[in-house]
């Protein structure tokens, strides 16, 4: 133990200074939350802001240790056995106490009892545990996950996996009789009646398992920008969760930039970020989250600086993203990782860390974070380098003029009081200023040609897009979701900054 190394760390899930003995509430609340997760170490005579040793008196070094033990014993629930050790650094004293994670889950406070008196450790705090975090901490004293229980008053008729069994014979060459279920944990036999587990309900459609996983889905958003101010474009990706991980990376793909690099004579697609450093990520996120959360979903967010992954459930305690480069592995899901394994969606066990590290070292220019909020775990994939974009200087009435002489329109009749004329609220065969600012107020939040030929009240696609898309596209007012693919379609079109600065002005001045 290096305590010049230790103390420079912040305090955390497994970590906690206090300058002297805490209050007993306090200490026994530490101790239960560490039990119940990762374990943890707890040394006293520290003092936090800032973080220095400044002991606790030698005198006194016996009489606190036995205090530690009586309290812990007294007011901690099932037995919890801590070490206890004396220390000294440059002839100042402290102690250390080491909690080791339980397994007569879940610890609580003697005087609270379970439902009021489990807590869990989130980030550096301790947190009264809901029954859904005391049901899960059940399942771990018993070793069974939440995927692997069965749907009562449910059959397996009720859920459409027909989807899920085209990805699973198509990867393993296998189907999926009533045998193959049961040996694969989505169906159980009780008491003669055979039951879906929660993993058949997450392999099904999300039709048929709304009712019971609404938020089993993934939400991904490109904003512009480095905050959530202005969203560009979004996808819900609700398909059976054999296929989200795909489907999210597609998304990822659609707004990052691939260049190229020469390898030899060869010339190389080389992405801004690494795509399987990534791929591993979203496939994580999907096969280790925690499924019995309610009202949390996978978030998967895309900025100008950074893509960001966030899921439900904090980390698996014996997992230690510090330590990447090790073979990791510690399965929430026991029937939903084995499928993903078996149809080589993941790697084998352990191994994704370890292809996240490796990818990561070849891009030296992205700089990746993890961390534990609340009840969630987040990674990022950030640029280093990142500069914002030069504040772009706009001459709103030479776009204009340029923009009104291809439509047909004046713009002198624009910052006039006059009611607009009938040409000015257009035909059938032109827009009007008015229908302008309309278009271009559609596009703060991404759409398709066919939505703003139904807003705008016009038939032809061609004519459209030709007459109208396109020079706003030119005068750089309008950007597509997907460049490099124009008559994708899947394209949709987004308002640029250049063209928000220009719809600021229209909104806010008078037109004939």
């Amino acid at each position: 133990m290096n305590i010049k190394d230790i103390i420079q760390q912040p305090e955390g899930r497994r970590l906690e200074f206090k300058q002297e003995l805490p209050a007993t509430a306090d200490l026994a609340k530490t101790i239960v939350a560490f039990a119940n997760d990762a374990g943890g170490d707890l040394y006293i005579g520290f003092q936090n802001n800032p973080r220095e040793l400044v002991g606790i008196p030698e005198a006194d070094l016996m009489k606190v240790e036995e205090q530690l033990a009586s309290l812990i014993h007294a007011h901690c629930t099932p037995i919890i056995v801590p070490e206890i050790s004396l220390h000294a650094e440059d002839g100042i004293h402290f102690i250390r106490v080491q909690i080791h994670r339980g397994s007569d889950f879940p610890y609580h406070l003697k005087s609270k009892g379970k439902q009021d008196g489990t807590y869990i450790r989130i980030g550096s705090t301790n947190r009264l545990a809901d029954q859904s975090i005391i049901e899960e901490l059940e399942r771990r004293k018993r070793n069974v996950s939440f995927d692997s229980e069965p749907v009562y008053g449910k059959s397996p008729e009720d859920f459409n996996i027909n989807i899920f069994r085209t990805q699973f014979q198509e990867l393993t060459g296998e189907k999926q009789d009533e045998g193959a279920l049961k040996k694969l944990g989505l169906i159980k036999e009780l008491q003669g009646v055979i039951l879906p587990t929660n993993a058949l309900v997450l392999f099904a459609d999300f039709e048929s398992r709304k009712e019971l996983f609404p938020y089993s889905k993934i939400e991904c958003a490109r904003f512009k920008g480095i905050t959530t101010d202005t969203k560009i474009d979004d996808k819900t990706i609700n398909e059976q969760i054999g296929l989200q991980p795909a489907e999210a990376l597609r998304f990822i793909q659609r707004h990052v930039d691939q260049g190229s690099v020469i390898q030899g004579v060869y010339t190389k697609g080389r992405w801004e970020y690494p795509m399987d450093a990534i791929r591993e990520a979203l496939r994580n996120a999907v096969v280790h989250r925690d499924y019995s959360l309610t009202g949390k979903d996978i978030k998967v967010a895309i900025y100008d600086d950074m893509v960001e992954i966030t899921s439900p459930g904090t980390l698996p305690p014996s997992i230690d993203f510090q330590e990447m480069e090790a073979r990791q592995s510690d399965i929430r899901n026991k029937v939903i990782a084995p499928i993903f394994k078996h149809m080589g969606v993941i790697d084998q066990w352990g191994n994704g860390l370890k292809i996240m590290a490796s990818e990561l070292r070849t891009y030296p220019e992205i700089e990746f974070k993890w961390f534990e909020k609340g009840l969630h775990f987040q990674v990022q994939f950030i640029k280093k380098n990142y500069q914002p974009e030069v504040v772009q200087v706009v001459d709103i009435e030479s776009i204009g003029k340029e923009l009104g002489a291809i439509l047909g329109l004046s713009w002198d009749q624009v910052g006039t009081k006059s009611a607009p004329s009938q040409h000015q609220v257009g035909t059938k065969s032109a827009l009007s200023w008015h229908q302008v600012e309309d278009l271009l107020s559609l596009t703060e939040t991404t759409k398709s040609i066919k939505e703003l030929m139904e807003r705008l009240a016009r038939k032809d696609r061609t004519k459209f897009r030709a007459k109208y898309i396109t020079p706003l596209l030119e005068l750089e007012l309008l950007q597509m979701t997907i460049p490099d693919k124009p008559n994708s379609s899947k394209q949709q079109y987004y308002l640029t900054e250049k063209g928000r600065k220009f719809l600021d002005f229209i909104k806010n001045t008078p037109v004939q």
